[in-house]
């Protein structure tokens, strides 16, 4: 920001004190009076202010309309499951509902931090009433009773009062007991985990800063705008995705916040996570320890806290309590995994081949697979002028030149779980497979449009092709497949991708920095990578639920769009056969013991999340957990029968002292690869068919 546009705002500030300053006298009874908005942060949202209204990609107008979007946007970060405020407060809300963009332009916080100051005292009365139960006994809680807790209260009514509020909260102390005993543990070991966990609640409340309330209210203004924009304070802006992501010498995992807990959204590959293969995407982490020490519980911890637990000196130990993603609903039965924190190595993450070996239709085959992990570029070994520098393009092309020595019949790019990287790598690649043109289009904030092309003429690699990917491919990842799309160069097969086709910049201010949203990826055909991603010539049933992971789940993400193609729209030689390709890849999975698995485990998954309603009659509890289990073992069971393989008596969760799994595994064994070698030879097949017949007919004609 300009030195003359920091003076301008400098002025605002005289009336400002005084504001502060009688707010203040007026609420020297509130325990929480303390935490006032001071000189820099106002300063600092008053930047915010202007750097969106300037340089954000959509430019939305700051107005009553955006004013109503701050206001839920920051009920719904305080008080996510309306279990704090009573109607009575929202009530009392209500009167700022359209005037947060005109205090927002004048640099008053005022009101943001009287709602987070109550927020902080609500929350100190449940966390004490809370307590006061455990402490009165568990004994004390009838678990023969037949009633229900409403657990998805993003839409419930504000209870209407006090006795509304306990009620509820006895009903979510009662829950959490019931989890507790149910996971197997002792009715004292219960009382003192959740007495230990609501005392070091109330402790941290006692540590909460004014720059924690100016960041979260600055937050709840700038995701409006989009889930990528985002203030961060001076203490978090040395980390470029403090709340999406953690660093590369933590353990490897991108994180974000889920009501009381944090969520696994993916694994950066090759990392320390990853390669301990007992980490999945949309696990829970409840405990963090460091080495040998108690474990900390975390529940109810913001974002940041917990990140700051995890990361730690390259070589140490930590210890992570996690809820799998794969348990029912109501199942907190844990694992315990130790991860050695480490930064994830260059050549780790570097692409690698290998030769599917194929019978299909009575005969032998060699597909070529090229497995790139990220999107990687060794940019000081290439300042350095290190000719031997490492990229992924350099790599996949010195493997294509192995694979064709091989005479693969067929090249399949695997880009399932490649969470992207380097923009530049993805148009290189992408200059392999065509013979030069635009690669992907950048349309930013003013409406210009930059196209980065592959100038080199000729490819490199000009035979069958196909790509293979999942929800969690994006970014790089999502460009290349949609070139690849888009020039009809190869089939794109497997999951809807994740969707994520925004660019941000970090803007400094003279209080922290803000991720801004500047710009917007878009295929060569003119459409957008954003929201919707790159949906696959032939799916295959998603491996993780695209309604909690991806782009599209998350709150005020960009839409979808297009503009104009920068190619000349070419006639689509898969087509013709896709309807073909797809009833042979359905006729090939319907009883394909992995595929049947996937869709099942969805179909379940599914079911179980339309339920919003727990019981807290423990035999009633039991039984639906009892009958949950059941189910997912007949389904694990089902496939491990059908590949010849000994069956469970139970389901197990893996714990810190079993190994993890064989990593040499046969790329004929990846029930997903293997059958995409099988769709490309399929395709190779009726192309030749046709081939064939068109020859036939000319014969026939001359």
């Amino acid at each position: 920001m300009k030195r003359s546009l920091t003076c301008t705002l400098l002025a605002l500030l005289i009336g400002l004190q005084a504001t502060a300053a009688s707010a203040k006298a007026t609420s020297a009874a509130d325990a929480w009076d303390y935490l006032q908005p001071d000189r820099d942060q106002v300063i600092a949202s008053l930047n915010v202010v202007e750097l969106l209204k300037r340089h954000h990609y959509n430019k939305p107008p700051l107005n009553d309309a955006r004013s109503a979007k701050i206001y839920d946007s920051y009920l719904k970060m305080l008080d996510p499951a309306r279990s704090y405020f009573t109607a009575s407060d929202i009530a009392q809300f209500e009167k700022w509902r359209a005037e947060f963009d005109d205090l927002l332009k004048s640099g008053n916080l005022e009101p943001g931090f009287a709602i987070y100051r109550l927020h902080l005292e609500r929350l100190q009365q449940r966390l004490e009433y809370a307590l006061s139960l455990v402490e009165d006994g568990i004994d004390e809680f009838d678990f023969t009773r037949d009633e229900q807790l409403l657990i998805d209260r993003e839409n419930a009514a504000w209870p209407a009062d006090q006795a509304a509020l306990d009620d509820l909260w006895r009903k979510r102390v009662k829950d959490e007991i019931l989890r507790l005993k149910i996971a197997g543990k002792e009715p004292q070991a219960i009382a003192e985990l959740l007495t230990k966990r609501y005392r070091n609640q109330l402790s941290r409340l006692e540590q909460t800063r004014s720059e924690d309330v100016f960041q979260t209210y600055i937050n709840a203004f700038a995701q409006t705008y989009d889930p990528h924009t985002q203030y961060l304070s001076p203490e978090n802006a040395e980390n470029f995705d403090i709340n999406m992501s953690l660093s590369l010498e933590g353990i490897g995992a991108v994180l974000q916040s889920d009501n009381e807990h944090v969520k696994v959204v993916r694994l950066v590959p090759a990392g320390p996570a990853e390669k301990s293969k007992q980490i999945q995407p949309a696990d829970k982490i409840i405990g963090v320890a460091q080495g040998d020490d108690e474990m900390v519980d975390v529940v109810g911890w913001r974002l940041d806290e917990v990140v700051k637990l995890i990361r730690g000196p390259k070589g140490s130990v930590v210890r992570l309590e996690v809820i799998p993603a794969s348990n029912a609903p109501n199942d907190q039965s844990t694992k315990t995994v130790a991860i050695t924190r480490e930064a994830v190595k260059l050549e780790e993450q570097a692409a690698q081949k290998s030769i599917l070996k194929l019978e299909h239709r009575g005969h032998d085959y060699k597909i070529g697979v090229i497995e790139i992990p990220a999107f990687y570029l060794d940019f000081k070994a290439l300042r350095a002028g290190d000719p031997n520098y490492k990229s992924t393009t350099r790599d996949v092309k010195k493997l294509l030149a192995e694979l064709k020595e091989e005479n693969v019949d067929g090249v399949v790019i695997d880009l399932r779980n490649n969470g992207g990287g380097s923009l530049q790598e993805a148009t290189e690649l992408t200059g392999l497979f065509i013979d030069e043109g635009p690669t992907v289009l950048v349309r930013n904030s003013d409406g210009r449009v930059d196209v980065l092309a592959d100038d080199s003429e000729g490819s490199f690699y000009s035979g069958p092709m196909a790509v293979l990917v999942n929800r969690l491919s994006a970014s790089a990842s999502e460009i290349f497949a949609g070139a690849m799309q888009d020039y009809h160069r190869a089939l794109i097969i497997g999951g809807q991708t994740f969707g994520k086709g925004t660019v941000q910049t970090i803007q400094p201010l003279n209080h922290g920095e803000l991720k801004l949203t500047l710009a917007k990826f878009y295929r060569v055909s003119g459409q957008s990578t954003q929201h919707q991603g790159v949906l696959p010539d032939i799916a295959y049933p998603a491996d993780v639920d695209i309604n909690e992971i991806g782009e599209s789940a998350l709150p005020e993400a960009l839409p979808w769009d297009s503009i104009r193609a920068a190619i000349d729209p070419e006639s689509n030689p898969f087509k013709p056969f896709l309807d073909e390709l797809a009833a042979r890849h359905a006729a090939r999975t319907e009883h394909n013991p992995d595929f049947v698995f996937t869709r099942e485990r969805l179909e379940l998954a599914q079911e179980l999340m339309d339920d919003t309603t727990v019981s807290l009659n423990e035999e009633k509890r039991r039984a639906e957990q009892a009958a949950i289990e059941k189910r997912q073992l007949e389904l694990e069971n089902a496939r491990r029968v059908a590949k010849g393989e000994e069956p469970l008596a139970k389901l197990e969760h893996d714990d810190e002292n079993m190994l993890p799994e064989n990593e040499d595994v046969a790329p004929e064994d990846d029930a997903y690869l293997s059958e995409t070698g099988h769709i490309l030879l399929d395709y190779l097949g009726l192309t030749s068919v046709m081939a064939q017949h068109n020859a036939k007919e000319s014969t026939t004609a001359d």
